[in-house]
């Protein structure tokens, strides 16, 4: 497959990327020619996240954004792009409250032209024996559970509530709509929160992470409560490659890694962490470093993914543990101080 990633140096992307050209794709029967970059390098891309792949000759590099129709339409052609994995996206629920119409232009104006041009890529130009466009969306645009509620599922209505999660169930009613109207194979994924190495400091774990190294109060919104589902990096790139690879297309998938855990709950375990790697730069207990502070506007109370049918249709499932994963992370920004 010649695979275009969008995004790609972001923190999800760079680590697809990296997994697309390493030595486990095989396992989920992918075969994978090349694979292109576009990302466009705002606050949120980091080139060095793809210094792994850097000199590997089937991977390219292209500064560009995903709405600009022309230059995606150039990488389409030149590159023979049979496979499009869409991970372009302004991702901070905080940054999209501030600035909605940033969101609004990347998340579903961009996906707009982003079908569109591998429609008309793929009617020109063909791409190949497994075409497909596979839009990774996000867990939030089903809204919030309360604490006895089940996990959401792929059947769960869309419930948005912040700017961020609405442009992004605007843009996967978008590539639901390309799927029923031009037949464009399509597959849209949600998954549950990442963790894991190249996240921006601005995400909640090496948020927490730079300030307890800097000695800072640990900013917790409300009461701590609110509850997520984590998964790390890996399991999802794992993830995306296997729909690639199998999925069908119509299909949606949710990507979940069964890891449900209060924020306040998450915050104390970096702390400890951080407490027994480095003792002798954080020397303060959890509960003296947290600080409460006023709740988020529309802050949903918990996420939770059921990933019965991506296990039982395409035999994948979350492996990393989450304690060995999140004390490798944190091992990972304390040896990449100049990321915090």
């Amino acid at each position: 497959m010649r695979i275009l990633v969008t995004g790609g140096a972001g923190f999800i992307g760079s680590n697809l990327g990296c997994h697309l050209l390493g030595d486990k794709p095989h396992e989920s029967g992918l075969h994978v020619e090349s694979v292109v970059t576009l990302d466009k390098l705002t606050y949120a891309g980091h080139l060095p996240a793809l210094n792994d792949v850097a000199h590997d000759p089937r991977h390219h590099f292209i500064h560009g954004d995903v709405c600009d129709s022309a230059t995606v339409a150039d990488v389409l052609r030149e590159h023979r792009i049979n496979a499009v994995m869409h991970l372009a996206s302004e991702s901070h629920v905080d940054r999209s409250i501030e600035n909605p119409e940033d969101f609004v232009m990347t998340n579903y104006v961009g996906t707009y032209r982003l079908l569109e041009a591998f429609r008309c890529h793929l009617v020109k130009n063909g791409g190949g024996d497994r075409n497909l466009f596979l839009h990774v969306s996000t867990d939030e645009v089903f809204g919030t559970l309360d604490p006895g509620d089940p996990p959401f599922d792929e059947d769960s209505p869309y419930a948005p509530n912040s700017p961020y999660s609405a442009s992004k169930a605007g843009s996967d009613h978008m590539a639901r709509a390309y799927h029923r109207t031009y037949g464009l194979p399509v597959i849209t994924t949600h998954c549950s929160n990442n963790y894991g190495p190249w996240q921006h400091s601005e995400k909640l774990i090496p948020h927490m992470i730079r300030m307890a190294l800097c000695g800072r109060p640990l900013p917790v919104y409300g009461d701590g409560s609110q509850v997520r589902d984590w998964i790390h990096v890996s399991d999802h790139c794992r993830a995306l490659a296997t729909v690639l690879a199998r999925g069908v297309p119509g299909r949606t998938y949710v990507i979940g890694g069964n890891c449900e855990i209060r924020n306040i709950d998450l915050v104390r375990q970096i702390v400890e962490i951080l407490n027994e790697l480095a003792p002798d730069r954080v020397t303060r207990p959890a509960d003296e470093l947290i600080a409460f502070v006023a709740d988020r506007p529309g802050h949903d109370c918990r996420y939770a993914l059921d990933p019965s049918r991506i296990t039982r249709e395409l035999g994948w499932r979350a492996i990393v543990d989450f304690q060995a994963g999140l004390r490798g992370t944190v091992q990972w920004y304390l040896d990449h101080p100049e990321l915090l």
